[in-house]
C-alpha cells in the first residue's frame, strides 16, 4: 500500500513537470527553439500572480486568470523584438540571447523582490485531501494533474484542429513555402511563445500554491522541463506528459528510499531512458 501511494504521489508531481515544459516543447515543436530562459520565465509568473494578488486581494487561482492574459502579451513582444531577430539556421545565437534573459530575469527579481521566498496563499485547498479507492491524494496535486491533462488536450486540439494549428505545422515543416502560401513566420512565432507564457503562468500558479519560491530556482525548473521533454520525444506533446510522469515517480520512489535521494532518483531515470531509447519515449515521425 505504501509503494501504491508512492507511486500515485510521482504521478502527481509528473503533471506538475508536464507543465513546467509543455510550454518548452511547443516552442521548440514549432520554431526548433530552446530556450534558456523558460524556468526564469515561470517564476517570472509566479511573482506576477503573487503581485496581482496582493494589489486587488484576489484569490491566486483569480489572480492568474488577470496574469495569463499580461504573460500572453510579454511573450509576442518578447518574440517580436528580441528573438525573431536572433532566429536563423544557427542555434548559438538564440541560445546566448535567451541565457542572457534568464540572467536578466534573475536579478530583476531579486533587486525588486529581494531573495526572500514567497507562496501563493492558497487557502484551505492547501492541505485538502481526497480519498480515492486504497489511497488518499492531496486535492492540489490532483489538480496540478488535472491542469496537466487540460493543457495538454487544448494545446493539441489547437495544433491539429484549428487554422492556427495548421499554420503552427507549416511553419514548422517548411517556413518558406509558408511564407509564400501567405503565412507570416515572425507572427507564428510571437503567437507560439505567447501561448507558450500563458502555459507558463498555469505552472507558475501551481508552483507557487505547492512550494516555496524565490528569484534563484528558474534554473531548476528549466532542468525539470528539460528532461521532460527529451524523455517523452523533442515536439510531442503527450510525451512530455509521459516524460513529466517518469520523472516525478521516480522522484517519488528516490524520495520514499531515502530522502537524499530524490533529486538525483529523477536524473538517474531521465539517463536510463536515453539509454534505451535515445530519441525518447514517443519521438515525432519527422524527427
Amino acid at each position: 500500500m505504501i509503494w501504491l501511494d508512492t507511486l500515485v504521489q510521482g504521478v502527481m508531481l509528473g503533471g506538475l513537470y508536464a507543465l513546467f515544459a509543455a510550454g518548452l516543447s511547443l516552442v521548440f515543436g514549432i520554431m526548433r527553439l530552446v530556450n534558456l530562459a523558460h524556468g526564469d520565465l515561470i517564476v517570472l509568473g509566479a511573482y506576477l500572480i503573487l503581485g496581482i494578488g496582493t494589489a486587488t486581494g484576489l484569490n491566486p487561482f483569480l489572480a492568474a486568470a488577470l496574469a495569463l492574459p499580461v504573460m500572453f502579451a510579454f511573450g509576442w513582444l518578447l518574440q517580436t523584438a528580441l528573438l525573431n531577430r536572433v532566429l536563423g539556421d544557427d542555434i548559438l545565437p538564440p541560445l546566448l540571447v535567451t541565457f542572457g534573459l534568464s540572467v536578466v530575469i534573475q536579478n530583476v527579481l531579486l533587486q525588486s523582490m529581494t531573495a526572500d521566498s514567497r507562496k501563493l496563499p492558497v487557502g484551505p485547498v492547501e492541505s485538502a485531501s481526497l480519498p480515492l479507492g486504497p489511497v488518499t491524494v492531496g486535492v492540489m496535486p490532483l489538480l496540478t494533474f488535472g491542469s496537466a491533462i487540460v493543457v495538454i488536450l487544448a494545446l493539441n486540439w489547437l495544433f491539429y484542429h484549428t487554422a492556427l494549428g495548421r499554420a503552427f505545422r507549416a511553419t514548422s515543416d517548411d517556413p518558406v513555402t509558408a511564407q509564400l502560401m501567405g503565412i507570416r513566420p515572425r507572427r507564428i512565432f510571437a503567437i507560439a511563445t505567447g501561448i507558450a507564457l500563458v502555459v507558463a503562468t498555469i505552472a507558475a500558479l501551481y508552483l507557487g500554491a505547492r512550494a516555496n519560491f524565490d528569484p534563484s530556482i528558474g534554473p531548476a525548473r528549466l532542468l525539470y522541463a528539460f528532461e521532460a521533454v527529451i524523455i517523452g520525444g523533442l515536439g510531442s506533446l503527450w510525451g512530455t506528459l509521459a516524460g513529466g510522469m517518469v520523472i516525478g515517480v521516480a522522484q517519488a520512489f528516490g524520495a520514499a528510499l531515502n530522502p537524499e535521494w530524490q533529486i538525483l532518483a529523477g536524473h538517474i531515470a531521465f539517463v536510463a531512458v536515453l539509454l534505451v531509447r535515445p530519441r525518447g519515449l514517443f519521438p515525432r515521425a519527422n524527427d
